[in-house]
């Protein structure tokens, strides 16, 4: 995927160390679990999708940080390089797709059933006849490691691209989440916190941080 001028990607300034992560981390957690209430989307029983951005990466390298005790740069670069790549650049949203399974039978029983997940995620913009479908394309770098021909993984990563056109229907008239896949049908209209947060990944002036 292109990049847009202008990135949101991180930066190795935007990682604190250990010390100074620690003096920040409760109150930084809290922001970030409340921001993902407003992100995370449940599409049915089985599926979740959580919309991701620049706060929900820097926390997700500051925790792994913090749990595998990682102090050199190239290694901190290392994680950096593994998830900016799920920040939404102007124009596009991501997302984190959860096939949620709790027992050992679930497992068994409906992974093998929604090999395809990823590709079957899709926003209905509008109502009726007019609307229009948006369909998610897997992280490329992820979809490699994940995808399997007999059996699905339980986590995915995703991305939606939208026009101009189509982010200002995104603002102004119904937006539904739907997974449409042969196994599984289900679908979420997206309350105004919701679609608030996207519209501040689509839109191109927005302020960052």
């Amino acid at each position: 995927m292109t990049r847009a001028a202008g990135s949101r990607r991180l930066t190795l300034d935007d990682i604190a160390d250990l010390r100074a992560y620690e003096r920040e981390r409760h109150e930084f957690r809290e922001r970030v679990i409340a921001l993902k209430k407003r992100r995370r989307v449940p599409v049915g029983p089985l599926v979740t999708l959580t919309f991701e951005n620049r706060d929900t990466m820097r926390f997700q390298v500051q925790e792994m940080a913090r749990a595998e005790k990682i102090l050199l740069d190239d290694a901190i670069q290392h994680e950096l390089d593994t998830y900016n790549a799920l920040i939404p650049e102007p124009g596009t949203l991501s997302a984190t797709l959860f096939v949620e399974l709790t027992s050992k039978e679930q497992l068994v029983e409906w992974l093998p059933r929604l090999v395809g997940i990823e590709r079957s995620v899709e926003f209905v913009v509008g109502s009726g006849a007019g609307s229009a479908v948006v369909k998610a394309v897997p992280e490329e770098s992820h979809d490699e490691q994940l995808t399997r021909p007999d059996v699905t993984a339980s986590v995915h990563y995703v991305r939606f691209e939208l026009s101009d056109e189509l982010i200002e229907r995104f603002a102004a008239e119904t937006v539904v989440l739907a997974v449409n896949h042969e196994h599984y049908a289900e679908g979420a209209t997206l309350g105004e916190d919701t679609k608030a947060e996207l519209l501040a990944d689509l839109r191109r002036d927005v302020r960052e941080g």
